[in-house]
């Protein structure tokens, strides 16, 4: 596990962004995925404290959305991993759907360094401007550091979780296989395998000896960009590792595609993905994360 900078990490106040480019967290949508649609949920924030803190990773102020129970300490807390869009109106309320639950829950933008995913009105300008310049290590170095903050703010990181969708999910993947402290996990529609890269080098079913934490798979079986033959690899990658990693599951949704929680997107299946958030909260339950 990294070592985040706890050291220079930024007290439980609000991030100024006067000096950046970008619109603060947790507000709009990228340009990719507009319009929205009607049937976005959003949460309050009443009695929560929610918005933007910083706190320093590898040399670099890294943002995030976060929200939490107004005056609690000793929170569960849940990494909330955004998708290929960054951290923009849904992930922020994802966070506070899981403070109104009474998590700390935080959302580093793990793309601070390479760019605004919002500006791009294609998945492919994303995936060439930004996705594929992240490396892994970075990632991962950057949700150490946001747990690390949440440690000092009002959480409890022997309670850990994470929870990723889509590019997030996979690195939700690679997250249970890094952090030994973690104690759950949950990757909705998360790539297990495919290509490889030198931001990139391995993928989730590469290091499933490196499990630390079981992990909730939720996929669409209409999913073109998950096939289930990978899934099956996984699950047997899953049986043949270490015992953290053996209670591993995957539910898989007979009539969804990709991105079915996303509900700003006409992708979103609300039976499935309400029953998805309904087994993800259950995990996280079970395995100490509440």
């Amino acid at each position: 596990m990294l070592k985040p900078e706890v050291d220079c990490l930024v007290p439980h106040v609000p991030f100024n962004r006067r000096t950046f480019i970008k619109a603060a967290l947790g507000t709009g949508f990228a340009a990719a995925v507009l319009p929205v649609s009607a049937q976005t949920i959003h949460t309050d924030s009443d009695g929560l404290e929610a918005g933007e803190v910083a706190f320093h990773s590898q040399g670099t102020l890294i943002p995030a959305y976060r929200a939490q129970p107004k005056g609690k300490t000793h929170l569960p807390v849940i990494l909330v991993v955004h998708e290929a869009f960054g951290v923009h109106e849904h992930i922020a309320d994802v966070c506070r759907r899981f403070a109104k639950l009474g998590y700390l829950a935080i959302a580093p933008d793990l793309f601070e360094r390479e760019g605004d995913p919002m500006v791009y009105t294609s998945i492919q300008q994303l995936s060439e401007q930004i996705l594929n310049k992240v490396p892994d290590e970075q990632a991962m170095a950057d949700l150490d550091a946001a747990a690390a903050w949440a440690g000092e703010n009002g959480g409890d990181l022997n309670r850990l979780g994470v929870n990723g969708f889509c590019w997030g999910g996979r690195i939700a993947w690679l997250y249970a296989e890094h952090n030994p402290r973690l104690k759950a996990g949950v990757a909705w529609y998360g790539r297990v395998a495919g290509a490889k890269s030198a931001v990139a080098p391995a993928n989730p079913i590469d290091l499933v000896a490196d499990l630390h934490a079981p992990v909730l798979g939720l996929y669409g079986r209409q999913d073109s960009g998950n096939p289930q033959d990978t899934l099956e690899q996984m699950k047997q990658a899953i049986a043949q590792g270490p015992q953290a990693g053996r209670g591993s599951q995957f539910v898989v949704y007979d009539d969804a595609g990709h991105a079915f929680f996303a509900d700003y997107r006409p992708s979103y299946k609300k039976a499935d993905a309400e029953d998805g958030w309904r087994r993800a909260l259950v995990w996280f339950k079970q395995h100490g994360v509440a």
